[in-house]
């Protein structure tokens, strides 16, 4: 793990934005506008998707995917300029929250300008043509990390966002650029921020398989640890979605969740979300608005960083377009969904959520899971009804009554037994 990581990253809530979808014209200065009611919904640090420009050869969609970069030191003219850009920075921090930006290092545009500058930098087929170690994406090319020089060039550009104000990096397929890079990169750009943030979109454990079984290095979740504060929860993703889709059960993932207490570092920090731009709309996903409270309540719950992507306080079911121009519609935002985001925003400033002992459980036989942070001989408790129905759970908690510290309702616990609606509730015991 690293050594340095800020453990209070736990208690914060990142909201991610899609730049080109975002207001009228998909603009830095739109953004900068709606800050005031992000920072409502209860945000420390905004993600920018990739703010640079978007290569023209060989593009999907009509305007292209921003994860296809042209050049990684300058930024997307549609969405404004330089300035227009360090003035969404200082808006940003004026208001107390940090911006990470997208760090896309796996590959480039067939046009960019590392590929007019130095073509050395990039994977090379056999028949010495450009091309991608893994997967069908036709719009990018893979860079070789095994040049040095690219090791430099690509950091000094992370240095060069870190001077301007960026407090952080998410950094995409992590897991297919060598670690010593990314712990290389740490180091240097600690120089400039020691608080830089260092989020990692690791890969699913079949992905991974797949990869290493064509014998290309890709790294586990365990070796990302080493240079990443935050890691994406894709070591469970597909256990949740076959959840959704009936191929899976409630209990797998609630083990596989469980498992990350005995295989990861102590002091891990998992990214937990219900949607974000490569995943189904949790609003399409879970049709019952109640059933979409309850989970909500559990992502917030669990250990680790909380994810909200834009349109997700609005119920949108779309997922936004990569390649074309695709609105997110913010004129229906759902007030209840708002109010309690901002609510589990509050409970999760409480220390115990980054100092104390967590554990999770699904309670035999039901849809009932019971999660716990322990900490100076007292209890946070969160126990969610995902069921169909009313349910008696028994609990090692003495009788009495608590209240829920969302809701502000009264809980009663009689001879170990909990009557639970369907519902979450969130409580302390002394």
């Amino acid at each position: 793990m690293a050594v340095d990581t800020n453990k209070r990253l736990k208690h914060n809530v990142i909201y991610s934005v899609y730049v080109r979808n975002y207001g009228k014209m998909g603009t830095f200065k739109e953004v900068e506008e709606d800050l005031d009611r992000i920072k409502k919904l209860g945000v420390d640090i905004i993600w920018l998707m990739p703010i640079h420009p978007i290569g023209v050869k060989n593009k999907k969609g009509s305007l292209g995917c921003p994860y296809s970069i042209k050049d990684y030191r300058k930024v997307n003219p549609e969405y404004g300029t330089l300035e227009d850009f360090k003035s969404l920075l200082n808006a940003i921090h004026e208001k107390e929250m940090k911006c990470i930006i997208d760090v896309v290092y796996n590959h480039t545009s067939h046009d960019s300008w590392l590929v007019e500058n130095h073509p050395e930098y990039f994977y090379r087929r056999k028949d010495g043509s450009f091309g991608n170690r893994a997967g069908d994406w036709s719009d990018v090319i893979d860079l070789n990390y095994e040049n040095k020089d690219l090791w430099d060039y690509q950091i000094e550009t992370l240095k060069y966002w870190a001077s301007i104000g960026v407090d952080g990096f998410r950094c995409d397929v992590a897991s297919m650029v060598p670690v010593s890079f990314w712990g290389r990169a740490r180091e240097e750009v600690a120089k400039i921020n020691k608080d830089t943030i260092w989020l990692a979109e690791s890969v699913h454990l079949s992905f991974l398989k797949a990869l290493r079984k064509e014998g290309i290095e890709v790294h586990s979740d365990g070796e990302l640890y080493q240079a990443f504060d935050i890691l994406y929860d894709y070591d469970v993703n597909e256990e949740f979605n076959n959840y959704f889709n009936g191929k899976g059960t409630l209990k797998a993932y609630i083990d596989k969740l469980s498992l990350q207490e005995g295989i990861y570092p102590n002091n891990y920090i998992k990214l937990r979300f219900l949607e974000n731009h490569d995943q189904e709309r949790a609003a399409k996903k879970i049709k019952d608005f109640n059933l979409l409270k309850i989970w909500t309540k559990f992502i917030y719950f669990q250990k680790g960083t909380v994810l909200i992507y834009n349109g997700q306080e609005a119920l949108e079911e779309k997922t936004p377009s990569l390649f074309d121009l695709d609105k997110i519609n913010f004129n229906n935002i759902n007030e209840e969904l708002v109010y309690l985001f901002r609510s589990l925003y509050n409970i999760k400033k409480d220390k115990v959520f980054s100092e104390g002992y967590y554990e999770i459980n699904i309670l035999s036989n039901k849809e009932v899971v019971a999660a716990s942070y322990e900490m100076n001989n007292q209890k946070l408790y969160g126990i969610f009804n995902f069921g169909k129905r009313d349910d008696v759970i028994e609990l090692e908690i003495k009788d009495g009554e608590y209240l829920d510290l969302v809701e502000n309702k009264k809980i009663v616990i009689q001879d170990n037994k909990l009557l639970i609606g369907k519902e979450a509730l969130i409580f302390k015991v002394k």
